[in-house]
């Protein structure tokens, strides 16, 4: 947590791999005038990270969110939520089902499940960059992740992005927020929860093996804002492909000269635009 108390609250939902350390660079450009709360996601870091696979269903994930929420501003919703990668899944889900607890969408290199279910299916560039997933969702992933003080999971992480923002510190406080094999599992166990198909390069997947998903269902209500790092190497343009038609108002940001790791590589400008996206 970082700023006043009494500011508009935003809440900070991380992704793979990371942990709350995420937003520590984004923090300063941002804390005089909000309050920011930016906890371990179930499964990360000092959180709760039990073994089971069915502990990370959708479902719940977004329930531990609404339920921080609510703690913060039982009263009123807050000012935003604000997801990266997996976070940006659950502050989606919180659009889908908690409208009511919050004012404000942002997302920075996150999707929404419909069109990258679309860009996974389609066996194309997407198909080919997500393959990862299905070798994460492999039994004993965990064990290969955490081999070797981490190699696979630094590598995992690093892999065509820029990490010069990753300095020696953060590499202990990363190594420490992971933990054993038996606490990154609870990290994995996102990924095997989740009902998203990935095709095989070159073999797109039929419309009947994919998710029946109700776009009714997967609206966001509230003025929503995506910023998105154009030299991302994992979520490619096609993951957000036709988000208009699931949005009632959606702002849409480019950065250019930063990956996947934006919050990290230009904090000052992922804050600007969120200081005026929320003004």
């Amino acid at each position: 947590m970082a700023g006043d108390p009494q500011a508009p609250v935003i809440l900070c939902l991380h992704g793979f791999p990371e942990y709350s350390g995420a937003f520590d660079d984004l923090v300063p450009h941002l804390e005089e005038h909000f309050f920011l709360v930016a906890p371990d996601q179930r499964g990360y870091g000092q959180s709760w990270r039990p073994t089971e696979v069915d502990h990370y269903a959708p479902a719940a994930l977004v329930a531990d969110a609404a339920a921080i929420l609510r703690h913060y501003s039982p009263d009123k919703p807050v000012a935003a939520v604000l997801g990266h990668d997996w976070g940006a899944a659950v502050a989606y889900g919180l659009a889908f089902r908690n409208p009511a607890l919050f004012e404000r969408l942002i997302v920075a290199n996150g999707v929404h499940p419909i069109p990258f279910q679309r860009a996974l299916a389609a066996g194309g560039a997407q198909s080919k960059a997500s393959q990862y997933i299905n070798w994460l969702r492999a039994e004993g992933s965990e064990v290969k992740l955490t081999e070797n003080n981490h190699l696979r999971m630094m590598s995992l992480f690093s892999e065509h992005m820029d990490m010069s923002w990753m300095d020696a510190g953060k590499v202990a406080a990363y190594r420490a927020a992971w933990g054993t094999a038996d606490q990154v599992r609870g990290m994995v166990n996102w990924y095997r929860a989740s009902n998203l198909k990935v095709a095989a390069p070159g073999q797109p997947l039929p419309p009947e093996a994919l998710p029946q998903w109700p776009a009714h269902a997967l609206r966001v209500p509230m003025p929503h804002l995506l910023l998105w790092g154009e030299e991302d190497t994992a979520l490619l343009p096609e993951c957000h492909a036709g988000l208009e038609d699931f949005c009632d108002d959606l702002t849409r940001v480019s950065l250019t000269g930063v990956d996947h790791w934006l919050l990290h590589q230009k904090p000052a400008e992922v804050a600007r635009h969120i200081r005026q996206f929320l003004r």
